[in-house]
């Protein structure tokens, strides 16, 4: 069996805010469905309308943006909506160095930029007693800024990227957009060492400033990282370490000028980011 093959299964795009699930090569072939949270009929509200909140949600399955999308495709940008997210790279970015910004001006910047994010109910008492709950999400902090990335170990072979920013101590982050979904996930191949995963995309290298891997230009957002911290995690009362939880430190962050708002934070609608769900699922946000 081909290595790309094993590909995990991948999201794709309804007009709605969707849930996706896909097979990327199942002989040969890519298949993909989707699934939407949202099942109104009655038209599509207008820009800053709220839509009424619909209890029944249903599901629906779509085709993915990009149905016949192959290895080393990259971008699909003779169609949409790759034609019009390649054609806003001409707008450019805008760059941000966070050391030179203001923890105020960095917080807004940062949780719009780091989107989707995992969201959950933390409950904890104090030593007094005192109860506690409050929501955690996983941009670790703005002041430093400062993301985090969980590698669990597995009985085979360490994860490349755990070793590769151990060693050198250095990485960025590109947020995934529906757009370039597809070349996005096959990424995810657990493919031999000598396969450059960039390759098998088709993805574009951007060349960075403060650090030398590269950051994906077809991401509307990349975060230039060096290692800040990293813990190694063991069960209670073991000390056989399961997870290697590794922080990063945001040195700069760079924006598509079409993606950002008049406040100077980023447009969530003109992002169109995907986010992981369980299983071998994604989601769309819209």
């Amino acid at each position: 069996m081909s290595y790309l093959h094993k590909c995990r299964r991948l999201p794709t795009l309804a007009r709605r805010s969707v849930n996706t699930r896909r097979t990327l090569y199942k002989d040969g072939t890519p298949s993909i469905r989707l699934f939407s949270t949202m099942g109104r009929s009655d038209g599509e509200p207008g820009e800053n309308s709220r839509r009424p909140f619909n209890s029944t949600a249903s599901f629906r399955v779509t085709d993915p943006p990009n149905p016949n999308w192959q290895p080393r495709q990259g971008l699909p940008d003779q169609v949409e909506p790759g034609k019009s997210w390649k054609a806003e790279e001409e707008k450019g970015w805008k760059t941000w160095k966070l050391s030179d910004i203001s923890p105020r001006e960095v917080y807004p910047l940062l949780t719009s930029c780091v989107v989707p994010r995992p969201i959950a109910l933390v409950s904890s008492l104090s030593s007094d007693g005192v109860p506690n709950l409050a929501p955690y999400f996983s941009m670790v902090a703005h002041n430093p800024p400062l993301l985090s990335i969980s590698f669990s170990h597995s009985p085979q072979k360490s994860k490349d990227t755990k070793e590769n920013i151990l060693a050198t101590k250095q990485f960025t982050v590109s947020i995934m957009s529906e757009p370039f979904i597809e070349a996005a996930n096959v990424t995810s191949v657990d493919a031999p060492a000598d396969i450059d995963e960039w390759n098998v995309s088709g993805l574009t290298r951007s060349t960075s400033i403060d650090v030398r891997p590269p950051w994906v230009k077809e991401s509307a957002i990349g975060l230039e990282c060096e290692l800040f911290h990293s813990y190694e995690i063991c069960p209670p009362n073991s000390d056989v370490v399961t997870n290697t939880l590794v922080l990063g430190l945001i040195k700069r962050a760079h924006v598509r000028e079409s993606v950002l708002t008049a406040s100077g934070t980023v447009d969530p609608a003109k992002l169109r980011a995907v986010s992981r769900l369980g299983g071998d699922m994604y989601a769309r946000n819209r």
